[in-house]
C-alpha cells in the first residue's frame, strides 16, 4: 500500500554507505593478449585503484592486492596508467603506483614475484610522474609521457615523451630514461607507433590553451636507434581542438579534431562521417579513447550529441551502427583485440560496467564489474532529459530527476525540495546514467535537477565556448534558470530550492549564493573562491591559465576576478550552505576555504565546514562519501524543515 508522508520523510534503503560503496567505475581498459584488463575503484579499501583481469575461464581476478594503488598524477587528473602484454610465460604488465608515481614492472604468473620499480624518484618538486605508457618488447622499452618537476613551484614543470628501459637500469638512474623528443611544448601525449615502425604521432599544446581549445597533432619519423625526428605539425592549430590520433592497421592516421565546430573523425585529414555531433571530448586526461580501428577497417566509436553512445563507424560509407543494449553512455575508454571491442558503459537503470561487442556478430554482454542492483530499482529515480529556455533565449540542457519512491507519495497540496547539481570541469557534461548519490536524495523525497549548463561539451564547440571569459555569469544564469523554470511550472518548491556542486561545480555554487536569491541553502565541495590567486600560483600547472579563457588576461581585466570572486563578497551570503574540502587537494587548496570563512567571521550565517584528511580532488574513501552525503542530507533536512530517519544532525556554526 503506498503511503503518504511529506517530502524527505521517506524511508530509503539507499544509505550512505550504499552510495559510497558504489561510487566510481572502471577505467582504462585494455587488452593483455586476449584477456580483457582494466582498473576499479576500491572505496573501502583506503581509495585505491586496483587492476583487474578476465581470465579465459571467464572470472575476475584481482590483479595487484592492496596496498598497491593504479594511478597517475600527471596533470594532477591522471590518465591511463598501465600497460601490458602476454608473453609464453604469462602477462607482463607495467603500471604507476599512486604513492610514490613510480613506473613498475610486474609478472604475476611468477611465483614470489613482486613488483620492480623501473623508474627513480626525484626529490625534487613533485618528483617524477608517468602516466600512458606503452610496451615495445622489441625494443625492450616502455614509451610514455614523464612529468618532471624542475623546481617547488607547482608550475616548474616539464614534460616530454620517453623511454624507459624494461630492465630496470633507469631505476635508481634518471639519465638512463631517454627521451624521445625535445620539451618544446609544454603538453603533449604519448606517442603512437605506426604499424611499421616508422613513424610516430602524438598531440601537443601550449599555455594558455586548454586541450579543448587547441592543439597540434605532430608526427615524426623513427630512427634506427628509437629517437623522433623531424617533427611536422600535420592537423589542428590554435583554434582547432585534436582530442585523440591513432594509427590504423593499413598505416593511415586516424584522428578527431574539431575544426568544423564538432569533434568528428578523420582519416589523413579527409573525415570520415562528418555530422553535427561529437566523436570525442575534452581531454581532461592523458590517454583518453573515444575510437579504436579494427583489423578489418570498421572503427569503435564513442558518439553522440549530449550523449555516448558506442557505435561501429564504416569509413568507406560514413555510416555508424549503434551497439544493441541498456546503455546509453560510453566512457572515453575503448580497447580492440581482433573483431572484440571493450569499453565502460552504463544507462539510467545500470552503473559503468565492462561491455563487449563483437563487431562481426554485433552482439554485446557484460564481462566485468558487472552491475547488480544493491536494491530493488523500483528505488531507482526515473529521468527526464530537458531543455530549457535562459537569458536571451538561449538553450539550457537538463536531467531532472523528480523524487521517487515505490511505496511513498507526498501530500497533494506539497511541493518537492529540488538541489541544483552543477557538474565540475566547467568543461565537462553530466552523463545521463545511474548514479546512488542522486538516488539518495530522490528516494527520500529530494528532487534533482543536473545542468548541462553553457560550457558544457556533448553539443558542440558553439555551445562550449558560451563560457569563454563568461565563467560566474552564463553557468550561475544557467542553473538559476532551470531552477526557477522547474517553480513556475509547479514542479518544485520556490521557497525550498539548494545548489550543490564540486571543483568547478563548487565555484558555480559559491557565485551562486554570493549573486543571486534563488536558492534556500548550499553545498560548496573543494571549490574554486579566489580566482587572482588560484590562478597564480595556488592552483597545479595543467589549469594555471585556464582562467584567461574562462574569465579574461588578468593583466587586463584585473577587475573582473574581483568582481567575481566569492571570496571578496562573503559578505552577500546570507544563505546556509556546507563547504566539503580534501585537505591533499592540490588543484583546488584548502587554503582558499580557510581565507572565505575567514571572511565570513561574525556574520552568523549557519554554516558547516568539514576537511578530510588524506582527500585530494575527489574524494574516494567510503568513510568521506558516507559522512559528506549525511552532512549534507542534514543541512537540507534542517532548512527546508525536513525529516529524514536514521541521519546524523549536522551541527550549523553561526
Amino acid at each position: 500500500m503506498v503511503q503518504t508522508l511529506p517530502y524527505g520523510a521517506w524511508p530509503s534503503p539507499i544509505d550512505s554507505a550504499l552510495a559510497a560503496a558504489h561510487d566510481g567505475q572502471p577505467e582504462s581498459v585494455g587488452f593483455v593478449g586476449d584477456e580483457a584488463w582494466w582498473t576499479e575503484p576500491r572505496p573501502t579499501e583506503g581509495g585505491r585503484r586496483t587492476l583487474v583481469r578476465r581470465t579465459a575461464d571467464g572470472t575476475e581476478e584481482t590483479v595487484l592486492p592492496a596496498p598497491w594503488n593504479v594511478r597517475s598524477r600527471v596533470m594532477e587528473y591522471g590518465g591511463r596508467p598501465w600497460a601490458g602484454a602476454m608473453r609464453p610465460e604469462g602477462p607482463l604488465l607495467v603500471f604507476v603506483n599512486f604513492a610514490d608515481q613510480r613506473l613498475y614492472v610486474y609478472e604475476p604468473a611468477t611465483p614470489g614475484d613482486e613488483p620492480r620499480p623501473l623508474t627513480p624518484l626525484s626529490p625534487v618538486g613533485g618528483g617524477l610522474r608517468w602516466v600512458d605508457p606503452h610496451l615495445h618488447l622489441e625494443r625492450g622499452e616502455v614509451w610514455c609521457v614523464l612529468e618532471e618537476f624542475t623546481g617547488d613551484g607547482p608550475t616548474d614543470v616539464r614534460r616530454v615523451a620517453v623511454a624507459v628501459p624494461l630492465d630496470g637500469s633507469a631505476a635508481q638512474d634518471r639519465d638512463a630514461v631517454r627521451e624521445l623528443i625535445d620539451a618544446r611544448h609544454r603538453f603533449v601525449t604519448g606517442p603512437r607507433l605506426a604499424p611499421d615502425g616508422r613513424r610516430a604521432a602524438w598531440i601537443a599544446w601550449d599555455h594558455p590553451r586548454m586541450p579543448w581549445d587547441g592543439t597540434e597533432l605532430i608526427v615524426a619519423e623513427v630512427t634506427g636507434d628509437g629517437t623522433l625526428r623531424e617533427p611536422r605539425t600535420v592537423a589542428g592549430g590554435p583554434d582547432e581542438s585534436i582530442a585523440q590520433a591513432e594509427w590504423a592497421p593499413d598505416g593511415s592516421l586516424l584522428y578527431a579534431g574539431d575544426g568544423t565546430g564538432w569533434w568528428n573523425l578523420y582519416r589523413d585529414g579527409v573525415p570520415l562521417c562528418p555530422r553535427e555531433e561529437e566523436f570525442a571530448g575534452p581531454l581532461w586526461k592523458v590517454g583518453q579513447r573515444w575510437f579504436a580501428p579494427l583489423e578489418n577497417g570498421l572503427i569503435a566509436v564513442v558518439h553522440g550529441r549530449g550523449a555516448g553512445r558506442l557505435g561501429i563507424l564504416d569509413p568507406e560509407r560514413g555510416e555508424v551502427v549503434d551497439t544493441a543494449g541498456p546503455w546509453t553512455e560510453f566512457a572515453p575508454a575503448l580497447a580492440v583485440h581482433g573483431s572484440r571491442i571493450v569499453g565502460v558503459g552504463a544507462g539510467p537503470r545500470s552503473a559503468y560496467e565492462v561491455v563487449e561487442l563483437d563487431s562481426c556478430t554485433g552482439r554485446a554482454r557484460v564481462i566485468g564489474a558487472a552491475h547488480t542492483d544493491p536494491v530493488d530499482p523500483a528505488y531507482y529515480p526515473e529521468p527526464r532529459i530537458r531543455t530549457f529556455t535562459g537569458p536571451a533565449g538561449r538553450e539550457i540542457h537538463a536531467h531532472i530527476y523528480p523524487p521517487h519512491h515505490p511505496g511513498h507519495l507526498a501530500p497533494d497540496d506539497e511541493l518537492p525540495p529540488y538541489v541544483v547539481w552543477a557538474h565540475g570541469g566547467p568543461t565537462g557534461r553530466a552523463p545521463l546514467v545511474l548514479d546512488l548519490a542522486i538516488a539518495y536524495f530522490t528516494s527520500r523525497g529530494i528532487g534533482v535537477a543536473e545542468v548541462n549548463y553553457g560550457g558544457s561539451t556533448g553539443y558542440g564547440r558553439e555551445y562550449r565556448n558560451r563560457l569563454r571569459e563568461q565563467w560566474g555569469v552564463v553557468d550561475v544564469e544557467d542553473c538559476a534558470a532551470v531552477a526557477l523554470a522547474l517553480a513556475d511550472e509547479g514542479t518544485a518548491d520556490r521557497d525550498r530550492l539548494a545548489v550543490r556542486g564540486g571543483s568547478a561545480g563548487g565555484w558555480t555554487a559559491a557565485v551562486s549564493l554570493t549573486t543571486t536569491d534563488v536558492y534556500a541553502c548550499g553545498t560548496i565541495i573543494y571549490p574554486v573562491l579566489d580566482l587572482a590567486t588560484w590562478g597564480s600560483g595556488e592552483t597545479h600547472d595543467f589549469e594555471s591559465r585556464y582562467l584567461e579563457t574562462l574569465v579574461g588576461p588578468y593583466d587586463e581585466v584585473p577587475g573582473r576576478y574581483a568582481e567575481r570572486s566569492p571570496l571578496e563578497h562573503a559578505d552577500r551570503i546570507t544563505a546556509p550552505f556546507l563547504l566539503l574540502q580534501g585537505l591533499d587537494d592540490a588543484i583546488c587548496p584548502p587554503a582558499q576555504c580557510e581565507r572565505f570563512l575567514a571572511r565570513l567571521e561574525g556574520r552568523r550565517i549557519p554554516h558547516a565546514y568539514i576537511a578530510f584528511e588524506g582527500e585530494g580532488h575527489g574524494f574516494r574513501r567510503a568513510e568521506t562519501m558516507v559522512r559528506a552525503l549525511e552532512a549534507e542530507l542534514s543541512l537540507y533536512a534542517q532548512v527546508f524543515g525536513l525529516n529524514p530517519p536514521g541521519i546524523p544532525t549536522l551541527e550549523l556554526s553561526k
